[in-house]
């Protein structure tokens, strides 16, 4: 099981609140299915620079591994006010540790109802269903 305290949106990124802003990543389902377990096959992130501003559902940077490239999607509105500087140089620390080290942008939300993304047990069902 994911862990309960954040959401999730049907292309794999979390979103956890965090004080007044909200951390985004991306779930380890979607790690896999990139690198198929070789964390060594992820080999490169591309980030935004702090102060952009994105809309729910925006494009705001993309993961490559050897067999795919992934845009990543903002699951929420708002300024990005912090990238984490580790993802981009140490992929492996996402890889490992999605939910924690591995966290890609902090973004101060429009708005911090997050009601429109997934809860843990409907995440689990939404990657359990082909699609």
């Amino acid at each position: 099981m994911r862990p309960e305290d954040r959401r999730y949106a049907s292309s794999h990124e979390w979103a956890k609140q965090d004080g007044d802003t909200i951390l985004i990543g991306i779930t380890d389902f979607a790690i896999d299915e990139l690198c198929n377990g070789n964390i060594d096959d992820l080999v490169y992130c591309d980030l935004p620079e702090a102060g952009r501003q994105v809309d729910a559902g925006e494009t705001f940077g993309e993961i490559e591994s050897v067999k795919a490239v992934s845009d990543l999607l903002s699951p929420v509105a708002g300024e990005i006010v912090e990238v984490n500087p580790t993802v981009e140089e140490h992929l492996e620390a996402m890889a490992k540790d999605p939910w924690g080290k591995g966290w890609m942008i902090r973004i101060k939300p429009a708005s911090t109802d997050l009601s429109h993304l997934m809860d843990a047990a409907a995440y689990e069902e939404h990657i359990a269903t082909p699609h």
